[in-house]
């Protein structure tokens, strides 16, 4: 916590404490006060100076006291993350541990400080809680959010460092606190998505699970030999250095379509070694080697390109 941050503080306290200051030294008489008479004026004033200058020392007692707690709370809070980390807890934890350590106390020794001063602190609680609830139903999208981040960093459904998805965004998390959470998307864009948001959206976790599933979609020619499609195909793909072989890897045909016969490859990949998003790559290339040495044509549609060239035709002699 910087000095300026504490003084400004600590200001803010002191004109508080002032204030409580005055309501608690100036006692209101029974009888209203006769401004007609020097005397009666010059008594309550005197009255009322003594007052003052017996809370003064109480007041600045206040003061110190709540500035002390401040920079209590901000060590204790740090020093309590820092042996957390040491012990390599979960960062959510950690995280959640920090806040609910420093503004713990912050509130006790708030309410120390008022009781320096003879403040009711009983109905100023119950106050309090009348003004929280209106300002939260003012701001439900702000309280929305730091309730979520709390439950976040309670049920840890992912951790700083995962790769997770949500709704349309996907990346790596990179931080998690009371308002929102920030991810690194695959492109190289910070994201900093509301914490309820997030809270409401599925949300997939790839870091949980080591294995990935990878999906090729592929077609051959009617007159290929499907069972050598078969074979060549899995052969190649489990010559991959990167393909796991369990569980392991699975061909299934599936469609007859326009101009060839489908077919799905599944294979595996360890997700902590390789890329599940490029994992792809490789086998593309390796598997377009094998076909033309295996003599496996993959179609395209020629016939399309023969009813363009015969329209053109037929234009030209018109």
């Amino acid at each position: 916590m910087t000095k300026k941050r504490v003084l400004l503080i600590g200001g803010a306290a002191a004109v508080a404490l002032l204030l409580a200051g005055c309501t608690t030294a100036v006692q209101p008489t029974a009888e209203p006060l006769d401004l007609t008479s020097p005397e009666a004026v010059a008594t309550a004033l005197r009255s009322t100076l003594v007052g003052l200058l017996l809370f003064l020392p109480k007041m600045l007692a206040a003061m110190v006291l709540f500035v002390l707690t401040l920079y209590l709370a901000a060590w204790i809070s740090k020093l309590a993350r820092r042996i957390l980390e040491r012990r390599r807890s979960d960062p959510g934890a950690t995280l959640l541990i920090y806040h609910i350590t420093r503004w713990s106390i912050v509130i006790l020794g708030t309410i120390t400080a008022l009781r320096q001063v003879n403040f009711e602190v009983t109905a100023f609680l119950a106050g309090l809680g009348i003004l929280g609830f209106t300002v939260g139903f003012a701001l439900q999208d702000i309280s929305q959010n730091v309730i979520a981040g709390f439950l976040l960093l309670i049920q840890k459904p992912f951790e700083l460092g995962d790769l997770i998805q949500i709704d349309e965004y996907t990346g790596t998390v990179r931080s998690v606190d009371l308002r929102s959470t920030g991810l690194e998307t695959r492109d190289g864009h910070d994201v900093l998505i509301p914490n309820a948001y997030v809270f409401t959206k599925p949300i997939i976790n790839f870091s949980r699970q080591a294995t990935w599933r990878i999906s090729i979609p592929i077609g051959v020619a009617y007159d290929s030999d499907l069972d050598l499609v078969q074979r060549v195909t899995l052969q190649t793909i489990r010559g991959l250095p990167d393909v796991l072989d369990e569980p392991s890897p699975t061909l299934h045909f599936h469609t007859f379509n326009d101009f060839s016969i489908d077919f799905t490859l599944n294979y595996w990949v360890d997700g902590r070694v390789t890329n599940p998003f490029t994992a792809t790559h490789p086998a593309i290339i390796t598997l377009q080697k094998a076909y033309a040495q295996a003599g496996i044509e993959i179609p395209y549609p020629i016939q399309t390109e023969i009813q363009v060239q015969r329209s053109q035709a037929d234009h030209q002699s018109s």
